[in-house]
């Protein structure tokens, strides 16, 4: 026998297994010797009344055997001696692509200017201790992209883009843990992602595909408007029925090679700000109307804000973005001369700190100062604030930052709290760093959220900057239904560098359309 049961539960019960097979138990007033499987297929936290309640839905089996939670099933089969087709980028939407191109017969063969999954971690110690960024292998580039060491967020509200539940089976077949089939808000963890991404890097491998790290692209082969493949830093051609470009939202050299070969551009919007920092504890307390913690079962609370500012008769856009919780801010610069902060949380989100990019949006008007750069406008606009940190900050990675409530009033910040930012902070003015069009909203905005969540500004409450790749200021345009460039034939713009996606999810089901488009106009090439 098959139930399906969706309970509204506190906590104490649903959070813990054993009370919550014991409450399901008393509820279904099984008879002695049935043996019923219980197994929860989705659970989410309502935390909008005094008393936080846990949502959950389960499936219950008497007497039977339940099938898999695993409903799809992944053919990757032998494409050695396949036809090739180009991947530029190993982050989501470029492995996700791959493994799509594998299941469809074809070759992928991937180039990664950083370095494998393991091999970054020298670079972010050195970011971190030694405040020494390699431009080639950081939070951003290196294998699995930015995501990987920044955090590892799966919920993602691209319903439309592809089969949510399908990447998620994904991860799970290479050793994520089967709770992100369930959890409402699905979340990795930067300490578990890197061995899930080395996992899809071995079936890629095994199935015949090829993967290069430490080669970066360079140039591109065009031949009347098809692009018939790549060059790559060591003067070597590589060929191939089409290129998927899933270069991430941070490799600038690639928007300056395509502007430069006047391949066409487009100037996209998109968001920058600071981080804030609080004690976690400090949200707990908000969130769940809790006096001293949040107990034993609750997670670490999360947030979403958003409002509405005037600046100069506009109005402009102000919202939390990538929030983590038990979490750390990470420095997340891509060259020397810059200052840029991400965030990220483990999966125990075990950390005593809560952090949040809170970003304003950026308009036509705010990069009129540099039109010249055509399309780039926004990337150079967004060059200058990262130098002006870094600039301000002491031309290092330590990060220029202010208490919450000095910037509202104005004024410097003789001290600053404790931090998860390793490099360590700096009290700067806010106001000397960012542009007046992102400050004023940013003032404006911080006021109303701390209205909405009293105690959001409170001492503990600290402003770190900048946080400015929230995404791509550029987009690669494509045709909407075949992904393909509409005049550069053969190419294929993909995930958050071309400005299709805004995370791993998005990413990754990117990779999957772009991957298929490819092989429907091209597989007959060969």
């Amino acid at each position: 026998m098959h139930q399906v049961l969706q309970l509204t539960l506190p906590p104490e019960v649903a959070l813990d297994e054993e009370n919550f097979r014991r409450h399901i138990i008393q509820k279904l007033r099984l008879r002695d010797g049935d043996q019923p499987l219980i197994r929860k297929t989705r659970q989410s936290i309502d935390a909008r009344g005094r008393q936080v309640k846990i949502i959950v839905q389960a499936d219950i089996y008497i007497n039977e055997s339940p099938p898999s939670l695993i409903r799809s099933r992944f053919a990757y089969g032998d494409v050695t001696n396949r036809p090739k087709a180009i991947i530029v980028g190993c982050g989501p939407a470029g492995m996700f692509a791959a493994l799509r191109l594998i299941e469809l017969g074809i070759k992928p063969v991937l180039f990664e200017r950083g370095k494998d999954v393991r091999s970054r971690r020298r670079d972010l110690a050195a970011i971190n201790k030694e405040h020494v960024v390699n431009p080639e292998s950081n939070y951003c580039f290196g294998e699995g992209g930015a995501g990987t060491y920044s955090d590892g967020k799966l919920y993602t509200r691209s319903n439309k883009r592809g089969d949510i539940r399908r990447v998620l089976e994904i991860f799970v077949e290479h050793g994520a843990n089967e709770q992100i089939l369930i959890d409402a808000h699905p979340h990795i963890g930067t300490n578990k992602l890197p061995l899930v991404v080395a996992a899809l890097r071995e079936t890629i491998l095994k199935a015949g595909g090829e993967i290069h790290f430490d080669t970066k692209v360079t140039d591109l082969l065009i031949d009347q408007n098809i692009l018939k493949g790549v060059v790559t830093d060591d003067n070597r051609e590589h060929t191939g029925i089409g290129v998927i470009l899933a270069t991430g939202h941070s490799a600038r050299d690639i928007y300056d090679l395509l502007d430069q070969k006047q391949i066409l551009l487009e100037a996209k919007s998109f968001a920058m700000g600071v981080r804030i920092e609080h004690p976690q504890n400090t949200i707990d307390k908000i969130q769940y109307h809790c006096e001293t913690d949040r107990g034993p079962y609750l997670p670490a609370a999360s947030y979403s804000l958003v409002t509405q500012t005037r600046y100069k008769g506009v109005q402009r856009g102000v919202f939390s973005f990538c929030m983590c919780p038990g979490g750390f801010i990470v420095p997340a610069a891509t060259a020397g001369g810059e200052v840029v902060v991400n965030g990220m949380s483990p999966s125990r989100r075990d950390s005593p700190f809560a952090n949040s990019g809170i970003v304003v949006s950026i308009e036509e008007q705010d990069t009129r100062a540099f039109q010249e750069f055509g399309a780039l406008a926004g990337l150079q606009f967004q060059k200058e604030v990262e130098q002006k940190a870094c600039l301000l900050a002491g031309n290092t990675q330590t990060a220029p930052a202010q208490l919450a409530s000095d910037f509202l009033m104005g004024k410097m910040s003789s001290d600053l709290r404790e931090t998860s930012y390793q490099p360590g902070l700096i009290p700067v003015d806010l106001y000397e760093v960012l542009p007046p069009s992102i400050a004023f909203p940013l003032r404006d905005a911080l006021s109303d959220f701390g209205k909405k969540m009293k105690g959001y500004i409170s001492g503990d409450a600290q402003l770190i900057g900048v946080e400015s790749r929230t995404s791509s200021p550029v987009r690669i345009p494509r045709e909407r239904d075949s992904c393909e460039h509409p005049v550069l034939r053969g190419l294929f713009p993909c995930g958050e560098g071309a400005g299709y996606a805004g995370g791993i999810m998005s990413a990754a089901m990117d990779g999957e359309r772009c991957a298929e488009q490819l092989v429907r106009l091209y597989a007959h090439v060969v």
